[in-house]
């Protein structure tokens, strides 16, 4: 097979399932947490910290690698424009995407402790999780345009 075709579909499938459980795990976070149920948000959680470490951070791993490969091969100056505007929207995602992490971490760990209704503490923390992922939803959704028509943006 070749190469860059595969390395291209690595990264089509790796952006996928970064975009696909970050989405999805954001969608359960904030559908269970309008219940207010601690032991229900418990379960989730767990489960959406589960899913960032077996799909999100190989995903997050692979989407670098297989670009700046790509990049390479295909001849494409490091610094053109898109490209630089590319990577310091994927450093903005992550750096969104790394303390909600911990987030989750803590909800889950505050709601494991607790019955009835969301500790006042995990539904501040969650509150922060929330924004967020506005900002990484944001910049991955333009990295995706980018990829895809790769523009002028200056110079």
């Amino acid at each position: 097979m070749d190469p860059y075709l595969t390395v291209k579909w690595l990264h089509i499938l790796s952006s996928t399932v970064l975009f696909g459980t970050g989405i999805g795990t954001a969608f359960q976070m904030v559908w269970v947490m309008r219940y207010g149920d601690a032991t229900q948000v418990h379960g989730v959680a767990s489960g959406v910290v589960v899913a960032d470490w077996l799909f999100t951070t190989p995903a997050g791993i692979v989407q670098p690698a297989t670009g700046l490969w790509l990049v390479w091969y295909a001849g494409f100056g490091w610094t053109e424009p898109w490209l630089l505007t590319t990577y310091a929207l994927y450093i903005l995602a992550f750096l969104c995407w790394a303390p909600v992490v911990h987030l989750q971490i803590r909800i889950r760990d505050l709601c494991a402790q607790t019955t009835g209704g969301v500790p006042p503490e995990a539904r501040h923390l969650y509150r922060i999780w929330f924004a967020l992922g506005w900002p990484a939803f944001a910049a991955l959704t333009f990295v995706f345009w980018l990829m895809v028509t790769k523009p002028p943006l200056w110079g």
